[in-house]
């Protein structure tokens, strides 16, 4: 609402990053709240939504040509890239003390540098099958998931890898549902992953959230979690999404929030991160 010459006129807004600008979009509603506000703001919502798609769906094409050009060993040192950045990042999250040099002489050298021998083993662990599911689609299940689980910390945590956790934990203010619950509550959220009337990139956001609001492992769940939603990502066309340590504190405080609104903060996040596919 803004008022002018002591009268009201209101609009609906939406704002969004674009590099280093915030734009903002609006449709004047008039003097007074129309009667079908309801009707308005769901046409303004659909027609922000179709702009992003045609983004993401530009980010993707671009992507699958770009790819398509590199000969199967350029394919591979990508990946192999990708491992580096993304297994650095995200263990880095979690307490990680290597470094991203470090993590790239255990991953290409296989040179294990002066840490803790658990770090170590969970970075060639985490390389590992980060590769193997970028190379190998497999159909999600929570079969699956156990088995990334117990690969990446079955040398360094027996006693909890490749189960569900059988214990109640908090992770900060938020309690995880009961450990009765888990195997339910992933079984949803796996079938919820076949949804075909999202953006896969907005799906793998809202899978990313639940799960770790499931929060089903009792250590690792982060991991998982964002291992699982660049599956979603890559075996949808769709380059992945690292999460970055030095960008940790924007990410836990998506997280904290509502779904709806860690979703907004994914996609700001993608498009900044592949604003060199979009056309």
């Amino acid at each position: 609402m803004r008022i002018l010459n002591r009268k009201d006129y209101f609009y609906l807004q939406h704002s969004y990053r674009k590099g280093t600008k915030i734009i903002t979009k609006e449709i004047y509603l008039g003097k007074k709240i129309p009667k079908n506000i309801e009707e308005i703001k769901t046409k303004f919502k659909n027609e922000i939504q179709k702009e992003l798609t045609k983004k993401l769906k530009s980010i993707k094409t671009n992507f699958q040509k770009n790819w398509s050009k590199l000969p199967p060993s350029a394919k591979q040192r990508e990946i192999e890239e990708l491992a580096i950045n993304f297994t650095y990042n995200t263990n880095a999250i979690e307490g990680s003390t290597i470094t991203e040099e470090e993590a790239r002489i255990i991953i290409q050298d296989g040179i294990s540098p002066n840490k803790p021998i658990r770090e170590v083993k969970e970075t060639e662990h985490h390389s590992k099958s980060f590769q193997d599911i970028l190379k190998n689609k497999e159909k999600i299940s929570n079969k699956l998931l156990l088995e990334w689980h117990k690969n990446i910390f079955n040398e360094t945590k027996p006693d909890i890898a490749g189960v569900f956790r059988t214990y109640l934990v908090r992770v900060g203010n938020y309690i995880a549902p009961e450990p009765k619950d888990i195997k339910s509550l992933m079984t949803s959220l796996i079938k919820s992953i076949e949804n075909k009337k999202i953006n896969t990139v907005e799906l793998s956001a809202k899978i990313h959230y639940r799960f770790e609001k499931i929060h089903p492992f009792g250590d690792g769940n982060g991991r998982i979690g964002r291992l699982l939603m660049n599956h979603i990502l890559w075996h949808s066309g769709y380059p992945i999404l690292i999460i970055e340590y030095k960008k940790r504190k924007s990410y836990y405080k998506a997280l904290q929030k509502k779904e709806e609104d860690f979703v907004k903060y994914f996609i700001r996040r993608y498009l900044s991160v592949h604003k060199k596919l979009l056309n």
